[in-house]
């Protein structure tokens, strides 16, 4: 038998319980910032220094700034990314610059969806994406376990069955 509430869920009295996303996504969107700043750094830096000398291969440290500064903005962005379960929606909070919020009702929820690319499944995680009556309301959880995103899955189909059973 389950004791407490599920992780995220809004208790009586009380404010929403944010919960972020996990270490997992910013470890794979730094390696992947690395990777691909780190080949256009390395394909840059062999061009220019075979077609136009070794002065010109310097510009191969731009990119090599760029990663720099994408490490530090991932971390900024997510960091800013967390979601809260209610008890008649979902609320979806983002930005660091523009900070954006969700509120996704239960009742207006028609389809659910876990999705896991390629390179996600590699590190362990999935997405969540809402679909709603209305386009302008869907929203995404990005970077989940995927037993997290099954479980938020679940409970967010049950309630929105719930909700949408009573119109």
């Amino acid at each position: 038998m389950e004791t407490g509430s599920p992780a995220g869920v809004e208790t009586a009295g009380a404010g929403p319980v944010w919960t972020g996303l996990p270490r997992g996504l910013l470890r794979m969107r730094r390696l992947l910032l690395v990777v691909w700043l780190g080949l256009a750094a390395v394909g840059i830096g062999v061009l220019l220094g075979l077609l136009a000398g070794p002065a010109w291969a310097a510009f191969a440290l731009l990119p090599l700034a760029g990663i720099g500064w994408g490490w530090v903005l991932l971390g900024r962005n997510w960091r800013s990314w967390r979601y809260a379960e209610r008890a008649d929606d979902l609320l979806i909070s983002r930005g660091v610059l523009w900070r954006e919020e969700t509120v996704v009702p239960y009742g207006r929820m028609q389809l659910v969806e876990v999705a896991s690319g390629p390179v996600e499944r590699h590190f362990g995680l999935a997405s969540v994406q809402l679909h709603t009556a209305a386009a302008a309301t869907d929203a995404t959880i990005p970077g989940l376990e995927p037993a997290e995103a099954e479980r938020l899955r679940d409970r967010l189909t049950e309630l929105g069955e719930a909700r949408s059973a009573g119109l």
